[in-house]
């Protein structure tokens, strides 16, 4: 805006300087002589202020058009006496007129133009050329030098207002149509997020329901068949919390911050869901914590859950260890757990019941995972490394 601003100042000074060049040339050209009398200065120095006051700021407009009304219409009765022209402010008047026409509102342009045709009116019916009392002559005088100025800064306000209004009219056209667009997506939303809760978690909660009821019938001895159910209502509650902050993200606008994708800082909210299905977990921070990637930062919660899903429904029922290691440039995440079952179905077996997961959510990240048995121990391990930008 200030640039605007400058820009339009600048060009004031133009104008009014080729102005002041344009009248004062003339005047000292074709007019008196300044030896002819004082009268001579009070029309130069008069020609001079009006005109310098053309650069002045377009809310004394009306002022600057008096002024030189009253310029012409004195100047012919100072110089009565003298030789030459008498009128020195020929451009002035009109970019005086224009600019009243312009920037002035309604009443204040009107009595600009009045002040201007009077001015001219009164210059022409004293002046002393030879068509100054010439009605017609003096018609096209008040046409060419008053009104013709003032109709043409009516016109470009007029204009540059009209533009104006189709620019907002196209900019709150673009604003209804984008807000359309958002409407539309927010109701398709709302509909995914209908029918993702009233096909999926109803039977979800069932499976958790049925299969919590079905381990409270067991004997409380521990046994294959309590461990697989437990792992069905871990993994059902899991998924539940999963729809609900997949259904917030379908439910919330894209304004609003809505509930983030689980992180690492809800491991241990996963740990407490794993050990309330009666499965030991424990987790170990190796090196300074430091912020992740989103995106990094979910694969890695998610490997964590599906690792301890398949510790549940495949495991011994030992103690499983979630480690993370913070490096220079890289990050590891290790699960360890107690599965000679699994061990002893070889690795092929553990890759369909997990793993093939596990190694796309790595290989998105360029990361590297391994699994295997620890040597000496009745303990699987599944260790996955990310790279990390360096800082």
């Amino acid at each position: 805006m200030r640039d605007k601003s400058g820009a339009l100042a600048r060009q004031s000074m133009l104008v009014a300087a080729v102005c002041l060049v344009a009248d004062v040339g003339q005047f000292l050209i074709r007019g008196p002589a300044l030896t002819s009398g004082w009268q001579v200065w009070v029309v130069l120095i008069g020609t001079i202020v009006a005109d310098a006051a053309l650069a002045g700021p377009a809310r004394l407009s009306g002022w600057v058009a008096l002024g030189h009304a009253l310029l012409v219409a004195c100047g012919p009765i100072l110089l009565c006496s003298c030789s030459g022209q008498t009128v020195g402010n020929n451009a002035g008047i009109l970019i005086a007129g224009y600019r009243a026409g312009a920037w002035l509102s309604t009443i204040p342009a009107w009595l600009s133009l009045a002040a201007m045709c009077g001015g001219l009116l009164v210059g022409s019916l004293t002046g002393t050329g030879k068509w100054s009392h010439e009605w017609r002559m003096v018609s096209i005088g008040l046409l060419t030098s008053g009104v013709l100025p003032w109709l043409v800064g009516r016109y470009t306000t007029a204009r540059r207002a009209y533009i104006a209004e189709l620019e907002r009219k196209a900019e709150q056209r673009r604003q209804d149509e984008a807000e359309a667009v958002r409407r539309a997506v927010a109701e398709e939303r709302t509909a995914i997020a209908r029918d993702l809760h009233d096909v999926i978690s109803h039977h979800v909660s069932a499976i958790g329901v049925h299969a919590g009821a079905a381990r409270l019938g067991l004997p409380a001895a521990d046994s294959p068949v309590r461990r697989s159910l437990s792992a069905v209502e871990s993994s059902s509650r899991a998924a539940m919390v999963d729809l609900r902050r997949l259904l917030d993200l379908l439910h919330r606008k894209e304004t609003e911050s809505g509930q983030r994708q689980p992180g690492l800082d809800n491991l241990d909210e996963l740990l407490d869901g794993v050990r309330a299905a009666n499965l030991p977990a424990r987790l170990t921070t190796i090196g300074e914590p430091r912020d992740l990637p989103s995106s990094l930062d979910v694969a890695l919660y998610r490997i964590v859950q599906e690792a301890l899903t398949n510790a549940l429904r495949h495991g011994d029922g030992g103690t499983v260890d979630v480690a993370i290691e913070y490096r220079q440039i890289e990050v590891i995440l290790s699960i360890t757990n107690d599965s000679t079952h699994v061990a002893r179905g070889g690795a092929n077996e553990f890759q369909h019941r997990g793993l093939a997961g596990i190694r796309q959510r790595v290989a998105l990240f360029g990361g590297q995972v391994t699994y295997g048995p620890l040597p000496g121990e009745n303990r699987w391990q599944v260790r996955v490394i990310f790279p990390l930008e360096q800082s």
